[in-house]
């Protein structure tokens, strides 16, 4: 199994939380992917941040050991699942929306701790490494 990393688990991988490091290891750094939109969403953390060099550095070596998956192959699930999700009256943002589309068009377990975000999301896989 294959796991797309949603942001907020970076970021907890980064803060040494909930043991994330441990289990990328148990499953192998090579079974684990970020998006472009997490890679973004990293940059523009890191250049708010109080400690933009730290963050940037901590980004640049996550790079060198974690691939990043374009959204392209996501593009057109993603259309769909936002013109559904609207007709629905249950909107999800779009940059989420994308990550999560890139998880589903690529066969990708979703990991994130914001699994009722996503759950709307159709035929999409799962999984909160936060939660014992």
């Amino acid at each position: 199994m294959s796991y797309l990393l949603d942001t907020n688990i970076v970021i907890f991988f980064f803060k040494g939380k909930f043991d994330i490091a441990e289990k990328i290891d148990a499953i192998g750094v090579e079974h684990c992917f970020i998006s472009e939109i997490s890679l973004a969403e990293l940059k523009y953390g890191a250049l708010f941040s109080q400690r933009p060099e730290k963050h940037k550095s901590e980004i640049e070596e996550l790079l060198d050991v974690i691939r990043v998956i374009p959204i392209t192959s996501a593009i057109d699930l993603f259309a769909e699942e936002k013109a559904r999700l609207r007709k629905e009256g249950s909107l999800v943002d779009d940059f989420d929306l994308f990550i999560g589309c890139t998880a589903i068009a690529n066969n990708l377990t979703l990991v994130t701790n914001n699994t009722k975000h996503f759950e709307r999301l159709r035929n999409i896989s799962l999984e909160d490494w936060t939660r014992g």
